[in-house]
């Protein structure tokens, strides 16, 4: 039997890694009735409380619009409230509200908390090394550029 190359099972590893965000996705859609952004916004809320768009939008890596878009959605489902910050009325703070917080409740672990939790578990040298690697792969696939946050979600707008 001919061993196939190299490359091949580099774009077999690199797809069953796009595949296991997109089922992901659809299990925290099932779950909880929420996008992985969705999520992320809800728990950074729970875990700074009274938080601005520009503090939730560096907390989770997304822009200040992608994050507005996702409140008013949350604010829609009566997930969030916005209110105004008692010491600077100009201030408008996301606040989560019961519903927020029982549905953070039903919401599974996230691909990549479980991801972060296990490469914190290895070795600096181990860490570095799949670093190198995953910046090399993609530079080869031309996505160097590509703006990307640490989220792991393909498929599921804010």
């Amino acid at each position: 039997m001919e061993q196939l190359p190299l490359w091949h099972e580099v774009l077999v590893e690199l797809r069953r890694i796009i595949r296991a965000t997109d089922l992901q996705s659809r299990r925290v859609v099932k779950a909880c009735g929420l996008t992985i952004p969705q999520v992320m916004v809800l728990r950074a809320i729970a875990d700074l409380g009274d938080v601005t768009v520009r503090r939730l939008a560096d907390h989770v890596s997304l822009s200040q619009a992608t994050v507005t878009t996702i409140l008013n959605r949350l604010e829609s489902r009566d997930l969030v409230i916005r209110v105004r910050s008692a010491s600077d009325k100009r201030v408008v703070n996301a606040r989560l509200t019961d519903a927020g917080r029982d549905i953070l409740a039903s919401a599974p672990t996230l691909l990549h908390e479980k991801f972060i939790e296990r490469f914190n578990g290895l070795a600096e040298g181990d860490q570095s090394s799949i670093l190198a690697a995953i910046r090399s792969v993609a530079e080869m696939m031309d996505a160097e550029k590509i703006d990307a946050s640490p989220l792991l979600d393909v498929n599921q707008p804010g």
